[in-house]
């Protein structure tokens, strides 16, 4: 087993993962604004006070705030960093042909669609280039059925291609995995290809408990197929950047997959951490190499990308749900009715903010310490 990281490796990997992608997301904002020439009054790469900084020939601030834990780009006619809207009056007249909220939705709507996009894109060139210099898992193929396994009891054999289980589609091993290793213990359908020929069974998938490389524990499902060979093919640029769009896609499906299972309670919330996880994760992928760290890097990027996209006040997908709203409506909605959104939003964010922390907390035992020392 691998010794932890040292602290101040932990707070650096932290610093190295969550700022450059922070700074991705908020310059997409930026980046499609400027193209629709709305100024930017600040851009900020975490909250608080600011440490440093400086202002450019826009007017805009860049600085760094001392709270590393997001960042924030305000426009002209924001009233605070999370994009609500000012009075109108609170904006000078100068600037009323600029100011954020004054523009027409569609721009609204691709400026704030801009910061989850850029993270996504990040993710796909790392995979891209990964394709690129290291290869694609390209295969399906069932090389070797375990003895007494989920796949043996389900009659898979070798030579069986599997297209899909639990519905979800399976063009490498690795997808495989990903999907089996979700649901531990259920049954699930499994579609494979036999001699030409489509079939589908039902599979009771088994499980047991991985301890990675640090000592950390968790349950995983288990299907008991291996590939009869590692295949890994190099791509050119042509053909790894639709499979790097492909396999950025499978990963988001299955961050969709894993939330459905923990509001469904299929999934245990224990696996749900905030930042002080992020940072522990960041630090033991740095102590393997720049290789796991840079894929750490991309997952945590979709991550950002999609967080950001759910349908929350005060996040990019609420707000694009206010626009797809206005849109449809030809009108706004009041400005009672977003300031009671932002609020309830807030409410939601703080909530999971205390929820993450009190799992982030128990794992790194802080609970069992504590109950020990009562006890």
């Amino acid at each position: 087993m691998l010794p932890q990281p040292p602290f101040w490796l932990i707070i650096l990997a932290f610093i190295c993962a969550l700022g450059p992608l922070v700074f991705i997301h908020e310059f997409g904002h930026y980046f499609v604004a400027r193209l629709f020439k709305i100024p930017a009054e600040v851009f900020s790469i975490g909250f608080g006070r600011e440490l440093f900084g400086w202002n450019d020939k826009q007017g805009t601030r860049w600085k760094v705030a001392w709270l590393p834990l997001g960042g924030y780009v305000r426009f002209v006619g924001d009233m605070s960093p999370a994009s609500n809207p000012a009075e109108l009056n609170d904006i000078p007249v100068e600037l009323r042909d600029k100011a954020f909220q004054l523009r027409p939705v569609w721009q609204r709507f691709l400026v704030v669609l801009a910061g989850p996009a850029a993270n996504f894109l990040i993710a796909i060139l790392i995979f891209a280039a990964f394709f690129m210099i290291y290869g694609s898992p390209r295969t399906n193929i069932v090389g070797i059925v375990q003895h007494g396994s989920a796949a043996a009891a389900a009659g898979l054999q070798p030579g069986d291609k599997i297209l899909s289980i639990a519905d979800r589609a399976t063009p490498s091993f690795e997808d495989i995995r990903s999907v089996v290793m979700l649901r531990p213990k259920q049954t699930v359908p499994l579609t494979f290809e036999r001699s030409g020929e489509q079939r589908q069974v039902p599979v009771t998938l088994t499980s047991d408990t991985l301890t990675d490389p640090f000592g950390e524990k968790f349950e995983r499902g288990l299907l008991g197929v291996y590939p009869s060979a590692t295949a890994l093919q190099r791509l050119n640029p042509l053909q790894a950047f639709p499979e790097a769009i492909s396999y950025t896609w499978r990963i988001t499906v299955s961050m969709v997959d894993g939330l459905g299972q923990i509001i469904s309670g299929q999934r245990g919330t224990e696996d749900v951490g905030g930042p002080i996880k992020i940072a522990k994760i960041a630090g033991q992928q740095a102590t393997l190499g720049w290789l796991p760290f840079v894929q750490l890097l991309a997952l945590f990027s979709i991550n950002l990308g999609f967080i950001n996209l759910l349908p929350v006040p005060m996040l990019d997908g609420g707000h694009l749900f206010f626009y797809a709203v206005e849109a449809v409506r030809r009108r706004p909605l009041s400005a009672r009715a977003l300031e009671w959104a932002f609020r309830g939003g807030l409410a939601v964010i703080l909530a999971l903010v205390v929820f993450t922390t009190v799992n982030d907390l128990g794992s790194v035992g802080l609970w069992d310490r504590l109950h020990r020392l009562i006890g």
